[in-house]
């Protein structure tokens, strides 16, 4: 594991415009027209947004803020997961539903988990928008060489080595995604792209980024984890599916994948928020809601989230995770 100062990004700005919607997974010219059309619309509204995420009645709570962004409370403990809060990705992919959380309504956070170094799930400029709120980032193997100096310390996790922080431990776990940022990058960021596995006070939350279907990664990470109480999997981009198979899960591929990873719930993430796939916006959660029907799976075991909607997954006293009666409060700033 590492912590060191990585260069700037301002040389790197040319390499940027070759992301073709900053998505970095190799767009077709049909889902980049899509944004094209996109580029003057005003994202939807999030009514009622959360402005205080804390819940002193969870042990166990998450806030899906909209594609791979969750806020994840674990006791007195907060977890940002992939932070985007920018209107725009890459130069011209624009969000089709605003944040659903406001950063300024961000508590302070313990662990940022950045998965990989897309620009849809490293967004540098949401880190600065965040950097008061932040103590500490997470990246893949080799991560490090695109964070700039920040005034939190940043730390490269490869995969299956533990972060530590008092009692919170996080495991990077392998996932089959890809890991350059701007294509000119492929050929040397081969290793930059992981899942985490977050443990605190018996709780134990999964979060897969962005992956395609690979059994085994996910049979591995359920033997070495075996009482996962939350899979934060993603669920699109779907189509086109010859061109999304060997990166993405789709729904059913990611309901099979919580299976595997033996896990006590799913909730569903990475679904109409930008367009980088030929999907039409409700696509994915259609899909999904067929597949739970044909596997047997109900909204207790799959949870379909709105933007901005938050679930306590544990309460305190519910058996599950840790049987801590107590837990402790939030810290403040």
């Amino acid at each position: 594991m590492a912590t060191r100062p990585s260069s700037s990004p301002a040389r790197l700005s040319a390499a940027a415009l070759l992301a073709l919607a900053g998505l970095s997974c190799g767009v077709p010219a049909r889902i980049l027209e899509s944004n094209v059309a996109r580029l003057f619309a005003s994202p939807l509204p999030v009514p009622d947004k959360v402005r205080a995420p804390y819940r002193p009645e969870a042990r166990l709570a998450a806030l899906w803020v909209g594609h791979a962004t969750v806020l994840v409370q674990i006791d007195d403990r907060w977890i940002l997961t992939d932070p985007v809060f920018t209107s725009t990705v890459g130069l011209m992919v624009k969000r089709l539903v605003e944040p659903g959380l406001a950063p300024e309504d961000l508590p302070p956070i313990d662990a940022v988990l950045i998965s990989h170094m897309h620009l849809d799930h490293l967004s540098l400029g949401s880190l600065s928008l965040i950097e008061p709120k932040v103590r500490a980032p997470l990246v893949p193997r080799g991560g490090l060489v695109y964070v700039p100096n920040h005034s939190f310390a940043s730390f490269e996790v490869p995969t299956w080595t533990t972060w530590r922080q008092g009692d919170l431990e996080i495991t990077a776990v392998p996932v089959r995604h890809s890991g350059y940022r701007y294509g000119l990058d492929r050929d040397w960021m081969t290793e930059s792209f992981t899942g985490y596995v977050v443990e605190y006070h018996g709780i134990t939350v999964y979060f897969g980024g962005d992956t395609a279907y690979d059994r085994d990664d996910f049979v591995k990470t359920r033997a070495r984890f075996p009482a996962i109480d939350l899979a934060l999997l993603p669920i699109a981009p779907v189509g086109p599916r010859e061109f999304m198979e060997s990166k993405h899960v789709d729904p059913a591929e990611a309901v099979q994948a919580f299976l595997d990873l033996g896990a006590r719930r799913m909730m569903a993430i990475h679904f109409d928020t930008f367009i980088n796939s030929t999907d039409t916006f409700g696509e994915a959660p259609r899909e999904l809601r067929r597949v739970m029907a044909a596997r047997g799976l109900g909204p207790d075991r799959v949870i379909l989230p709105r933007h901005g909607e938050q679930r306590i997954l544990i309460t305190r006293g519910e058996p599950g995770g840790a049987a801590a009666a107590s837990a402790p409060a939030p810290r403040g700033e």
